[in-house]
């Protein structure tokens, strides 16, 4: 098996990160965005949403939804592009999407100040699946998952014991809530970790206040965790 460890690390900023929506410019064709809010200022570290889209998706449709929240809590959002159709491990084996995101996250953390406490890992669908085994796999890293409507998980290996937020609607019929949701969030809970489930009335979609819900969730303090 391909690499499934990240090693890119926060630190020092070397270069100055603009605010706005840019493209990351690391590849051409399926490349993706970030975005940082006019808020940002390097002499404040802020929280990073790393999120992946679904299968057939692509990062422009994805930050979208996140720019309104990325304002208003002062967060950044790194948006990636799968380098297929969708994201490797759904695909045969760990591997291309790693190094990319371990490249966009090395560029992210040359150019923002980031707090490490405030790292998160997240996705909707097959994103929301990779968000989870990525992020069981570099808990270290990432100290929050956020998975919206995952399907499955399938971590090589585990490492540290990041907390972990998981929505899914009742009416979804592309990844049923019975045999994904229901049957994962146990599993994890089981395995030791701290995880925040919302069953939502509703299809395969994330709503807004789901959305807000997530961020109030990373943003809590930490002591109440």
């Amino acid at each position: 098996m391909r690499t499934h460890r990240l090693s890119a690390r926060p630190g020092p900023v070397t270069e100055p990160g603009p605010t706005g929506l840019t493209k990351l410019g690391l590849a051409e064709g399926r490349d993706g965005q970030l975005y940082a809010p006019a808020s940002y200022t390097p002499e404040q570290p802020a929280p990073l949403i790393l999120t992946f889209h679904g299968a057939g998706g692509n990062a422009q449709r994805t930050i979208s939804y996140l720019i309104p929240v990325a304002d208003a809590a002062g967060v950044i959002v790194l948006a990636p592009d799968s380098r297929g159709r969708t994201w490797d491990i759904m695909l045969g084996d760990y591997g291309p999407d790693v190094a990319f995101i371990d490249r966009a996250l090395e560029q992210t953390f040359a150019r923002y100040a980031i707090q490490p406490e405030r790292l998160v890992i997240s996705g909707f669908s097959d994103g929301a699946s990779y968000a989870l085994s990525l992020g069981l796999m570099n808990g270290d890293l990432f100290p929050q998952i956020i998975a919206y409507s995952p399907g499955f998980m399938a971590p090589a290996t585990t490492v540290g014991q990041p907390r972990i937020f998981v929505s899914h609607g009742t009416e979804d019929a592309v990844l049923p809530i019975d045999r994904c949701s229901r049957r994962l969030v146990p599993r994890l809970k089981d395995a030791g970790y701290d995880v925040t489930y919302h069953e939502f009335n509703g299809p395969h979609t994330v709503p807004p206040e789901i959305i807000a819900e997530a961020i109030t969730w990373l943003l809590q303090p930490a002591t109440d965790y």
